[in-house]
């Protein structure tokens, strides 16, 4: 490929399968209509983890040109997803910083991931860490966010002795929450290369290592004192909102997706900053592109590519990645920032991302390993954590099992 691909003039329908309660990928749709009339978008939703399961079928039988991706292992190894290397090379996404396209990178038959050819594109940046209601925070004598994991858990007990829940965290259906608090308490324990191996499937990686049992058996600690919601179990991601937005709860793990939300349903009540390490000052977090990718057999691949390339690029698009989604863009690492509110939640998002760049402490989710990982092992294994039917070790214990039988497979 040695030209950039277009749209063209002639009518074009562009098949998208988005995450639903997600509004960024359908305002850059929209937006992107707005500039290329000729576009027009045929979308479908669902949540993450029905598009999790169904991504094979829907790759397979009915190819979207657009699509939100889970792990792209399994994907690449049945070569159901487009090859993207020649759209990096045209429209120069290989001179970005390397860091943002790593995890979208996948080895010969589907592994290891962090390496090798480019498949996926993401929408933003997106990184996960701690909301907080600010007038709650002030009702326990909380000025400003804690700077180490004790001043946290300090916050969380006062939180308790007042009536206030701590946290709100959903864990119910078919995608557990406590994965937000898990791996933002392994990077407070723990280095980001060990998850980061495990998550990309290099040889004899294992997610049950010291560190991160600590990070568990503190997830646990947390569960037997009280701090979450009791029907955290029954508790779906839109309850969350609702009740962390209600103020119904201190503080909420949750992504800086949520953060053009926050700042208007919560204006200058809201706040956010990453879980405090253990010990040190460095910073680590689930900090991932918003995955989408192209099927291999999609209808209008090139007008995909050039979307993916326009959200990055243009300048409205950078703006919705920034005020819808709450999230640092894609992009050369020189490319002019959208202006934002000082003292807004998204500015304090944007802040923790740039600091969690220059810390190198970003991690890919730990949902992310294996195409099934999420549903079938970390979802029920931390919803028996909650319900006291399984203990920290054994969660761990049982996720690197079912890990390494999908690895073999």
């Amino acid at each position: 490929m040695t030209a950039k691909p277009t749209c063209g003039t002639e009518a074009v329908t562009l098949r998208g399968y988005f995450e639903t309660g997600f509004p960024t990928a359908k305002a850059l749709a929209d937006e992107f209509t707005k500039q290329f009339p000729n576009v027009r978008w045929d979308i479908r939703e669902d949540q993450f983890a029905v598009i999790t399961q169904n991504a094979p079928r829907v790759l397979a039988d009915d190819p979207p040109d657009l699509m939100r991706l889970p792990q792209l292992s399994d994907l690449v190894k049945n070569n159901l997803l487009k090859n993207l290397d020649g759209y990096a090379k045209v429209f120069g996404w290989d001179s970005w910083p390397a860091s943002q396209l790593e995890q979208l990178r996948v080895g010969p038959g589907g592994r290891p991931r962090g390496e090798g050819t480019l498949y996926a594109m993401g929408l933003n940046f997106s990184m996960t860490g701690v909301f907080y209601n600010k007038t709650l925070a002030e009702r326990i004598g909380m000025t400003s966010p804690p700077t180490t994991l004790a001043q946290f858990d300090e916050a969380l007990a006062k939180a308790k002795q007042v009536g206030v829940t701590p946290i709100v965290q959903f864990n119910g259906g078919a995608t557990g929450g406590f994965a937000f608090p898990l791996q933002n308490l392994m990077a407070a324990f723990g280095e980001p290369k060990a998850i980061n191996d495990w998550i990309f499937q290099k040889p004899d990686a294992s997610i049950d290592t010291p560190a991160n049992r600590k990070a568990a058996q503190h997830l646990a600690g947390w569960i037997r004192a009280g701090y979450f919601d009791r029907d955290a179990n029954a508790m779906d991601y839109t309850k969350m909102m609702s009740k962390f937005m209600a103020g119904d709860g201190l503080f909420m793990f949750n992504g800086d997706w949520e953060s053009g939300n926050l700042d208007k349903s919560m204006p200058g009540k809201a706040g956010f900053f990453p879980l405090p390490p253990e010990r040190g000052d460095k910073i680590a977090t689930m900090s991932a592109p918003l995955t989408y990718g192209i099927a291999a057999n999609a209808k209008h691949a090139d007008c995909a590519a050039v979307f993916l390339d326009w959200v990055a690029s243009n300048p409205d698009a950078r703006r919705i990645a920034v005020e819808v989604g709450g999230s640092h863009p894609m992009g050369p690492a020189d490319a002019p920032m959208p202006q934002v509110q000082q003292g807004s939640v998204t500015a304090e998002t944007l802040a923790v991302g740039a600091r969690i760049a220059k810390d190198n402490g970003a991690m890919d989710f730990i949902a992310n390993a294996t195409g099934s990982i999420y549903a079938k092992s970390w979802t029920p294994q931390l919803q028996k954590l909650f319900a006291g039917e399984q203990t920290p070790e054994g969660v761990l214990q049982s996720v690197q099992t079912d890990y390494a039988s999908q690895v073999r497979n």
